[in-house]
């Protein structure tokens, strides 16, 4: 047996000097396979949601006209304090985790009591109370650049007993609208004696939160908004921890709510954009949630240009507005909310089109233009209108930081151009736009305004939003009456249309006191602003909301508001 095993041994070896001596290459690596590696997945956070949204670019107050914009309705929604909430059909509902109790209590002088509950506070600690109120009132007043300040305008006086938990707001005249005051109440404490006040009132930041939100962190190089539950709400908690607000490109929305990177997504998106969340099949659930705000193209009557009805007319007579939806649009949902009226929005019930059938601005009138234009002095050389050897040319504004009135903007001076009539855009962001640029008018001194200095800047046209979320008769006030002296002297800003008419005013006035209905008054003052050419109403900005199966409760929300209304009682859940 040993000998047997020496023999093999001495073979081998033999096998291995012979493998040796036949080659000069060393003997193969050992090759060996390397543990497969995984990435451990990050576990589902099931009391997170992250939603897509076009942008969370800064100015964050609800209040201004500058900051119309889906960001800043849901945080003012979800972060501040309202004394009553749209209800399903619209209809205002008392926030009864704020207050006690709402009401008019003196008919002479008109007067509202609110009753504040005793728990309802900051979330850093003082107490929400009739300061809050008063420091809105005082600003809305008279501050420019506010949506739908009418109302505001009525009041009298702001006071507050029981340690400010009674606050009792008297007005100068009867106000049915009175409940659409004091939403997303701002902290006084915080902006009363701070820097920049007002002005600076949440441009990029909440400081602290009164409603079932606050602000954990606003982070613009990310894009993106992190909420999360306010634990110092005194109400009902949230049942979502987190809500993260998340900025990208609609290609990149389209592809996270396919992957479930986005549980939501609230766009207002290109038709392609639309194609493809269709495409994405049933598993994602599409609505059209339209927005409290519509796009106009206003002609300012107390610009020194346009002072002149001819200069207005011809300019109306110009603009094609069925390109001009197309383009703002771009295709989308909103292109179907066409704005036939100057007033009321097209998603509201009742509405009705009053545009007119015929002619500007339904349809645009080339050869109006020119009969136009030659009765006010100018006469057309080398495709341009001159007067005096002067070319005719105007301003346009826009908040160009804000989708889509840049290119509405753009669309408007290329028709201009068509004509003959020279137009330039003027660079500015919406704030400056609605704080300075359109309330800074040069007074004509007769109706021959149509040689104004060369240097003059005052904005002639400018594409604007119009707030129309609110009670309508204060809509229309805010959005055409006249500026009134308020008991202190003040002279509030005019509207950015820069229109005041005499005549309507009493009307205007009647139905915002409610001395006459809507509807009748509507029938006189809509008429006025089609001939006077003050306004060409283009469409409403229309929302798609987009909800992948594991996220529940989430509906496109009350007429005007949107989904995040009822964000509080959302809730996801495993995938399906």
């Amino acid at each position: 047996m040993g000998s047997r095993r020496g023999r093999l041994l001495i073979l081998l070896g033999l096998t291995g000097s012979l493998v040796v001596s036949c080659t000069n290459s060393p003997p193969p690596p050992l090759v060996t396979t390397p543990p497969a590696r995984t990435t451990p997945s990050r576990p589902v956070d099931y009391t997170q949601v992250v939603v897509g949204v076009d942008s969370v670019a800064g100015g964050y107050n609800p209040h201004l006209l500058a900051n119309q914009t889906l960001v800043a309705r849901t945080l003012g929604e979800l972060v501040l304090p309202s004394v009553f909430h749209a209800g399903p059909d619209g209809t205002p509902q008392l926030d009864q985790g704020l207050m006690v109790s709402a009401e008019v209590t003196k008919a002479e002088p008109y007067t509202v009591t609110y009753t504040i509950r005793k728990e309802a506070a900051w979330s850093d600690g003082p107490p929400i109370a009739a300061e809050d109120f008063a420091y809105l009132w005082q600003n809305m007043r008279s501050q420019p650049g506010v949506a739908d300040p009418a109302g505001y305008r009525l009041i009298t006086s702001v006071s507050g007993r029981a340690d400010g938990r009674i606050v009792d707001v008297t007005f100068s005249r009867p106000y049915p609208g009175w409940r659409s005051l004091f939403n997303d109440l701002l902290p006084s404490h915080v902006f009363k004696d701070a820097p920049g006040g007002w002005a600076r009132a949440l441009t990029e930041a909440f400081p602290v939160a009164g409603g079932p939100f606050s602000i954990r962190s606003v982070d613009p190089e990310r894009r993106e908004i992190v909420l999360e539950r306010n634990d110092r709400y005194w109400g009902t908690s949230t049942k979502l921890q987190q809500v993260i607000l998340r900025g990208s490109a609609q290609a990149d929305m389209v592809s996270a709510m396919r992957t479930g990177d986005d549980q939501l997504a609230v766009l207002g998106p290109t038709k392609a954009t639309y194609d493809g969340l269709v495409g994405l099949g049933k598993a994602i659930e599409l609505s059209v949630a339209p927005t409290p705000v519509v796009v106009d193209l206003l002609l300012r009557q107390n610009s020194p240009r346009l002072s002149d009805p001819r200069l207005r007319a011809a300019v109306a007579a110009a603009i094609d507005r069925d390109a001009l939806i197309t383009i703002g649009s771009a295709g989308g949902p909103d292109s179907q909310l066409r704005a036939d009226s100057p007033v009321l929005a097209p998603s509201r019930p009742g509405f009705t089109p009053s545009i007119p059938a015929q002619g500007s601005p339904a349809k645009p009138e080339p050869d109006a233009v020119k009969r136009l234009l030659t009765a006010a002095g100018y006469a057309e050389v080398n495709g341009a209108w001159l007067r005096d050897d002067r070319p005719l040319s105007l301003v346009i504004g826009a908040p160009g930081d804000r989708t889509p009135y840049a290119a509405v903007a753009k669309a408007v001076q290329q028709q201009l151009t068509a004509v003959g009539i020279g137009s330039r855009i003027i660079d500015t962001g919406g704030d400056q736009l609605f704080d300075q640029v359109l309330t800074t008018t040069t007074t004509p001194t007769s109706t021959d305004a149509t040689r104004p200095a060369e240097s003059d800047s005052t904005v002639d046209v400018a594409v604007v939003p119009q707030s129309v979320g609110g009670d309508p008769a204060t809509v229309l006030a805010s959005t055409f009456g006249c500026p009134v002296a308020l008991a202190d002297g003040t002279v509030p800003a005019a509207n950015p249309a820069g229109f005041c008419d005499r005549d309507l005013q009493p009307v205007i006035d009647a139905a915002l006191t409610g001395a006459m209905p809507l509807s009748e008054a509507l029938a006189t003052v809509e008429p006025a602003l089609w001939r006077q050419q003050v306004v060409i109403p283009l469409f409403q900005l229309a929302d798609v909301l987009a909800t992948r199966p594991e996220i529940v409760g989430v509906t496109v929300g009350p007429p005007l508001v949107g989904p995040f209304a009822g964000a509080a009682g959302w809730t996801r859940i495993a995938r399906r």
